[in-house]
């Protein structure tokens, strides 16, 4: 009797874990939430890069005053950095106004106006 008691206890036992299980809601893959996070997402880090690369762009300019103002410092590669600065500047603000604009068409094809 006291096995019989013990395997009906742990099949009730098990039952309420396979109720537990069922009840938990799955996590599906969506593809509109995908796109919409990593449009957002390379957005904002664009506007990150454009910011860096203008205050990089921007000690540049300031070390070329310097060195137009005083002949005896020479700083050597700034205009190079300068032009990399400009550049990363360039393409992260049009990949900003890119992602911006892929992600507005895709709000009004949605709101189907």
């Amino acid at each position: 009797m006291a096995n019989h008691k013990q395997i009906v206890r742990s099949t009730m036992q098990e039952s309420k874990v396979r109720l537990v299980k069922s009840h938990r809601p799955r996590r599906r893959f969506n593809p509109k939430i995908f796109v919409d996070r990593t449009i957002e997402t390379t957005a904002i880090a664009s506007l990150l890069l454009t910011s860096f690369s203008g205050v990089g762009a921007m000690a540049c300019w300031g070390l070329e005053i310097i060195e137009t103002n005083n002949s005896n410092i020479i700083i050597s590669g700034w205009q190079q950095q300068k032009s990399i600065c400009l550049g990363a500047m360039l393409v992260s603000f049009s990949a900003f106004l890119g992602t911006s604009l892929v992600g507005a068409s895709l709000s009004i094809q949605r709101d189907k106006f």
